[in-house]
């Protein structure tokens, strides 16, 4: 019950993902918690979010018939809906115990997925790193994505993603304007992975605007949403 007792019934709704493959990477996990802010004196971890968020978004892609892979998990946490998520670090790469070592929990994970890259058959395989970032408190940041510096699909993906997040915003919060960026960055885990990948920031930890983004769950599911909004793009455009 990857997904909780909650959300663990679900329905396919569409096929507009037949086809499709992802691997699914909430940031950080185990021994390591991440980024900590503080939101009304209590601390909030940024493992505990993107986890959160990464469990919506595998859930939504699987309702339009993807084939997806859950790369970090953990099997007592499914999807939450409360503000302040307690924070564990009982999260494992797939089963397997996540290293203390920076490099190694990283390349543990690259490897999990492309061993399972080359196990599949679709043609179209997409990795999503999930991530909040931390800077100075009264710093405010929009959704922002990178990519391999080497690869098109990936630029084309993650501006994909940013044209979906500023199309969201307008149709949602009109004149609020989107500013979240698209840039390549030489990132371990989108260096090291074989199938096409996305790293994605949602958000700064410190801030208290941006917090809203997350530590409301309808938030979170909106931020699901449009991710899996941007996926479903991607695909389509690929297919043409």
């Amino acid at each position: 019950m990857l997904f909780g007792k909650k959300y663990s019934d679900f329905t396919v709704k569409s096929n507009q993902l037949k086809g499709a493959t992802f691997y699914l990477v909430s940031g950080h996990g185990g021994p390591d918690c991440g980024a900590i802010g503080k939101a009304n004196g209590i601390a909030i971890h940024e493992n505990e979010y993107a986890y959160d968020i990464m469990l919506r978004l595998a859930r939504n892609l699987m309702m339009e018939g993807a084939t997806v892979h859950v790369i970090i998990q953990d099997k007592s946490d499914g999807i939450r809906d409360e503000q302040y998520l307690k924070n564990y670090n009982r999260e494992t790469c797939r089963g397997k115990v996540i290293p203390r070592s920076q490099v190694k929990r990283l390349q543990q994970r690259c490897d999990e997925i492309n061993v399972l890259s080359r196990q599949s058959k679709d043609k179209y395989q997409r990795a999503v790193f999930i991530h909040l970032d931390s800077r100075s408190n009264n710093q405010k940041l929009d959704v922002f994505f990178y990519y391999n510096r080497d690869s098109a699909a990936g630029k084309n993906l993650a501006k994909t993603m940013q044209s979906t997040f500023r199309e969201r915003y307008q149709k949602n919060q009109p004149g609020r304007g989107f500013s979240g960026t698209v840039s390549p960055r030489d990132l371990y885990v989108i260096k090291n992975t074989t199938p096409v990948s996305l790293f994605a920031e949602l958000g700064n930890i410190q801030s208290s605007y941006d917090q809203r983004r997350f530590l409301d769950s309808n938030n979170r599911q909106a931020l699901a949403n449009w991710m899996c909004s941007g996926l479903i793009t991607d695909y389509a455009n690929c297919r043409k």
